[in-house]
């Protein structure tokens, strides 16, 4: 983690690899983390990180396109009820990733299969945002 600017918070979440999240496209994905402060290119930015194994170069079933569904539900019915009942500034964005394995925030990881959204919060609901 760089100079502790990364706040990690495990959320309403037991161990990691514990708690299976439903997605659209019936994967297994678990929850890694949620960083909060980091500033992102729209202000706070609210990271949701899980693990999709499926989503891998090498032997994965599940291509971009599914897991761009998967990530916007996973905004709607996951991050933005957390988001909701905390205390303090509201993100200005939330960013949903997924990577095939578990990986360290901001450390490049080549052998890792890794997708990310970044959402905005209107009325309610998550709208995709291009990068």
């Amino acid at each position: 983690m760089r100079g502790g600017l990364i706040a990690a918070i495990l959320l309403a979440s037991p161990a990691f690899g514990q708690e299976l999240v439903p997605v659209p496209s019936g994967q297994p994905v678990t929850f890694l983390d949620a960083i909060w402060n980091e500033p992102g290119p729209a202000g706070l930015t609210a990271r949701f990180r899980f693990v999709a194994p499926q989503i891998a170069q090498q032997g994965g079933t599940v291509d971009f396109d599914t897991a761009s569904a998967d990530m916007e539900d996973l905004c709607n019915t996951y991050a933005l009820p957390r988001i909701e009942t905390t205390t303090g500034p509201r993100p200005a964005q939330v960013v949903i990733s997924l990577s095939d394995r578990p990986v360290e925030f901001g450390v490049i990881s080549p052998e890792a299969t890794q997708f990310f959204e970044a959402y905005s919060i209107q009325d309610g609901a998550c709208l995709w945002e291009a990068f």
